[in-house]
């Protein structure tokens, strides 16, 4: 079955229709994409996709015990915890990588996880102009039973949570500049919410506000998609709301989880889908084959000071009182298994989960795919390649 729609796309593509696939994409919204969007979907058969639900089942199992917010405490740093902490996470990713055991099996392996939304519009928008370039069969889906519009009443129950559009803001920092601007032009267009920048944001009291057409209008929710790590870096923004600060609003998408659902939870995790990972600070024997190994900074973000060919001394140059903030990871194989006109390519795929108060789990409701060619995998990597970029999976139903 995956082979016969793998087959199926190839030979409907041309240079040509990618060229008229990317065109749509870009005046769609008036926008230019600024990442490389892959030529093609990956295709995701029944046999692993079992294989991915249950890796996932068994690291989400730990995510919901009733402790596992106090056991993840290390990892919030205190000068940035946000009050008013939610009981869990409302959004949950769990990037995979498409691996071969040594029997030349393929299995899911864990790369990273966050507790912070990603991609949720344009990955339906991905996948439906997909669907209208390219002939794809009804027996393969991307938002597991759900029908586009399904698909946005779920996220409008999440995101507004019951509020006029008008008094929830998309948060971030001047959002229309961010690689992920087509995101929130998306979600805007969808919610009817307004794109704010953090900047723009003024506090009245314990109340927030933003201008429209001049007149203050009152903040209730934020859907936040600022990340501390890079608000930290703009040494210039001046900004009256600092996130941490007590006021009244509720927050879709609590900043505390971005940290607490991280690399940090990876040394907790058991499964076999998960790859060995410790804390440096925990390795009291230096393995001797390192090569097998990558070095990752736990609170960096999009692959930012991942050391991928670690030398002893790379460890060395470590403080011990350092250490506690890195993570030795055994390294996966990525099997290539994308079969592009040239060749094969790896492939990543990310499950997104919304997980609303009151419910007991997460609910898978879409999924984001990523193409490599090179060892890094994200959007910015490979960049003089093809079939490389971001991308959206089709399962076999």
């Amino acid at each position: 079955m995956i082979s016969l729609a793998r087959e199926s796309f190839n030979q409907q593509f041309s240079e040509q229709k990618y060229q008229e696939f990317l065109n749509d994409l870009n005046s769609s919204y008036n926008y230019k994409i600024p990442f490389r969007v892959a030529e093609s979907p990956v295709f995701i058969s029944k046999e692993f996709k079992a294989k991915l639900m249950k890796g996932a089942n068994e690291i989400i199992d730990f995510i919901v015990q009733p402790d596992f917010s106090s056991k993840m405490e290390a990892a919030l740093p205190p000068a940035l915890s946000v009050p008013h902490e939610t009981n869990h996470t409302l959004f949950l990713a769990l990037d995979f990588a498409i691996c071969s055991n040594d029997t030349g099996e393929l299995i899911p392996q864990l790369i990273e996880l966050q507790g912070f939304p990603s991609l949720f519009g344009y990955q339906d928008f991905l996948g439906s102009k997909f669907r209208q370039h390219y002939k794809i069969g009804d027996s393969w889906e991307y938002h597991f039973g759900k029908t586009s519009t399904e698909y946005w009443e779920r996220l409008k129950k999440s995101i507004l949570n019951g509020h006029d559009p008008e008094n929830v803001v998309l948060l971030e920092i001047n959002p229309l500049q961010q690689n992920t601007a087509i995101d929130f032009l998306i979600t805007q267009d969808k919610l009817g919410i307004p794109l704010v920048h953090i900047g723009d944001v003024v506090i009245r009291g314990k109340q927030l506000f933003y201008l429209k057409d001049g007149v203050e209008v009152h903040i209730k929710r934020i859907y936040n998609r600022v990340i501390f790590d890079e608000l930290q870096q703009q040494k210039n923004l001046q900004t009256q709301f600092h996130l941490t600060e007590d006021v009244e609003v509720e927050w879709a998408g609590h900043p505390n989880w971005f940290f607490k659902i991280s690399k940090y939870t990876m040394p907790f995790l058991q499964s076999s889908a998960v790859p060995q990972s410790s804390f440096l600070s925990d390795v009291k024997v230096i393995p001797t084959d390192l090569e097998n190994y990558v070095l990752k900074p736990l609170f960096s973000f999009s692959g930012s000071g991942v050391i991928f060919h670690v030398k002893r001394e790379d460890i060395d140059a470590i403080p011990l009182s350092e250490r506690k903030n890195f993570m030795l990871q055994r390294k996966v194989k990525y099997e290539p298994v994308v079969q592009a006109v040239d060749g094969l390519v790896k492939a990543e795929l990310r499950l997104l989960y919304i997980w609303d108060e009151g419910q007991a789990r997460p609910e898978l409701i879409t999924n984001l795919a990523r193409l490599s060619r090179g060892e890094m995998i994200g959007v910015k990597y490979n960049k003089d390649k093809t079939w490389v970029g971001g991308s959206i999976s089709f399962f076999e139903k």
